[in-house]
């Protein structure tokens, strides 16, 4: 894993609240090429509305600093909000990149939506990243480092001495993400966890989500790998995986699914394309039914 590089990014985030996202606008300062990072599509889950505020507040921010965006890159196939992705690629030609092992998570949810259209072999996305690949942002190079156990295919991008986590690691005083969607796994994402904190201490690391942590008033979404290895509620210093695993577990089971899981994972593994309008020209998200109740079955009959 590369540590050292002598070209740095400027970087500016933009924070969406409704869903406690982080998107990033990353740009190389000599030749202005950029990468949006896990970029929004503001969704309101009552009314089925979507929009593209949040993505348009990132390329006017793109164009009043002159930037020629290059990449949209996703940290993974999130489960609480929509992304933009394929409106970003439709107003400046980048391509979308993920992890390789979305082909994994397409195969997991694809029967769960009777979603026939998805490949499960990730050729929505226009690039699959395999750990340890580079890509360049003008004459910044990035390295993709998988960091998988929240999904199987979530990755974090290392670009300069800045790192953008996904959802591996919150901030020290919130802890780390959750593992108990399908494919996930809290002793990989422990492990996970410690390649990030391998990282020298002054590397900057910079989360997707924010919920503050209780006693704090503010949100914050960038922290450093030393913060995190000796603050970090959920694995500072001393936490062994075991005690780790049993935390997260025990943590997760109490945890409601997020507001969005249904219509995120549908979007998202399609590369944030909806999905194919039916016969009569309208797009649907489906919500998988459980009827807990056998008699509940039988009355359907």
């Amino acid at each position: 894993m590369t540590t050292q590089q002598t070209a740095q990014p400027e970087i500016e985030a933009f924070f969406d609240e409704p869903t406690n996202t982080v998107s990033y606008l990353v740009w190389d300062p000599a030749t202005r090429e950029a990468a949006i990072i896990d970029p929004v599509l503001d969704y309101n889950h009552r009314s089925g509305k979507a929009s593209t505020r949040s993505a348009d507040a990132l390329l006017k921010a793109a164009a009043e600093k002159d930037l020629t965006i290059t990449w949209v890159l996703e940290t993974h196939a999130h489960a609480d909000h929509l992304t933009a992705a394929p409106y970003i690629k439709a107003k400046t030609g980048a391509p979308v990149g993920i992890g390789a092992r979305i082909r994994e998570v397409q195969k997991i949810f694809r029967p769960v939506f009777n979603a026939k259209d998805v490949s499960g072999e990730g050729t929505e996305f226009d690039h699959l990243f395999e750990e340890g690949e580079t890509f360049k942002i003008g004459t910044l190079t990035g390295e993709v480092i998988a960091t998988p156990g929240h999904t199987p295919a979530c990755v974090s991008y290392k670009i300069g001495d800045n790192v953008f986590v996904g959802d591996t690691l919150f901030m020290p005083d919130y802890g780390t993400a959750r593992a108990d969607f399908p494919g996930g796994d809290a002793a990989t994402l422990y492990r996970s966890i410690q390649k990030l904190l391998a990282l020298p201490g002054t590397t900057r690391l910079f989360m997707c989500h924010d919920y503050k942590a209780p006693g704090r008033d503010t949100y914050a979404w960038e922290t450093s790998v030393e913060e995190e290895r000796t603050r970090n509620v959920h694995v500072h210093e001393g936490v062994s995986e075991a005690d780790y695993v049993a935390m997260r577990q025990k943590r997760d089971a109490g945890l409601d699914a997020p507001l969005l899981l249904l219509p995120s994972i549908q979007v998202n593994i399609r590369a944030g394309h909806l999905p194919p309008a039916e016969e009569n020209g309208v797009r649907y998200l489906k919500v998988p039914l459980k009827l807990e109740d056998s008699s509940l079955e039988a009355a359907q009959r």
